[in-house]
């Protein structure tokens, strides 16, 4: 079982192979507010943040691009004046098509440090 404190030290790799039902299940116990969401073809992760304004909101935005560009695994980034939404997939899984990986989790874990220290 990969925990939460493991997810934070790890880092993305290329993968090929969609995590199964039950790695998905497990790992998604570790990423606290996380929920599975069935994109048209394929499921990804996603959770929403809350801020108290447009400003808290980009500087959260900033931080969190500056983990996804050094870890090379992109979410797709939802932004209003006082909220972001991060949704995860990886487009390289399932001979292309798209699903879940552990790159997903580790980066949503990754998302979810930033966000602790950015709501001090």
């Amino acid at each position: 079982m990969t925990l939460h404190s493991e997810l934070l030290v790890r880092t993305c790799q290329v993968q090929t192979d969609a995590l199964s039902a039950a790695e998905t299940s497990t790992l998604l116990a570790q990423i606290e507010g996380w929920q599975i969401e069935d994109f048209p073809a394929h499921p990804r992760i996603a959770k929403r943040f809350d801020f108290r304004n447009y400003y808290e909101t980009l500087a959260f935005i900033n931080a969190i691009a500056y983990m996804v560009h050094a870890e090379n695994h992109h979410p797709a980034l939802f932004v209003t004046y006082n909220c972001c939404i991060v949704k995860f997939d990886t487009h390289s899984v399932n001979n292309g098509t798209g699903g879940l990986s552990i790159n997903d989790f580790i980066c949503a874990a990754k998302v979810d440090a930033i966000f602790q220290q950015t709501a001090l």
